[in-house]
C-alpha cells in the first residue's frame, strides 16, 4: 500500500479543499488521517490511484510526498500493539506513523510507515495483508 502526506499551512477548508481535487479527479480517498502541529497541518492520505490523486494535489500547489506502508493484521485485543511495536524496536525499525484502518472486534488492520521496511515485512510476515485483503 502507498500512503502520501501533504504537509501545508493549517487553514479552515483546507482538507475540504483538498477532498475537492482528489473527488474532482476522481480518486477515491480510502483511508485519512490529519493532525495539526503548530501551525502546519499533516494529512496521510491512502487513495485509490496514488499516482493520480499525487498529480493533481501538486498541480493545485501542494507538497506531496509518498510513503511506502506495511499493512498488518492482528488481533483485537489488548496488548496487540504492543507486541507489534515491541519486536521492531528490538530489531532497530523506526516506526514513523502508524493509521489503524480497520477494526471490526476480532481483528484489527494497521497501516505502519518504517524506516526499514523490508526487515519489518519479513519480521511481521504472519500478518502481512495483501491491498485487495484489506478493504
Amino acid at each position: 500500500m502507498k500512503q502520501i502526506t501533504v504537509i501545508a499551512d493549517d487553514k479552515v477548508g483546507l482538507l475540504a479543499d483538498i477532498s475537492y481535487i482528489l473527488g474532482k479527479s476522481k480518486v477515491n480517498i480510502e483511508s485519512v488521517n490529519a493532525d495539526i502541529v503548530g501551525k502546519k497541518a499533516i494529512i496521510c492520505l491512502v487513495l485509490s490511484d496514488v499516482e493520480h490523486g499525487k498529480n493533481a494535489l501538486e498541480a493545485s500547489g501542494y507538497k506531496v510526498g509518498d510513503l511506502n506502508s506495511i499493512t498488518i493484521k492482528v488481533k483485537d485485543n489488548p496488548g496487540e500493539l504492543s507486541k507489534i511495536t515491541s519486536l521492531l524496536s528490538s530489531e532497530a525499525i523506526n516506526i514513523y506513523n502508524v493509521h489503524m484502518l480497520s477494526r471490526d472486534g476480532k481483528s484489527t488492520v494497521l497501516s505502519l510507515v518504517v524506516d526499514k521496511p523490508k526487515r519489518a515485512a519479513a519480521l511481521l510476515k504472519e500478518c502481512i495483508l495483501n491491498a485487495e485483503e484489506i478493504y
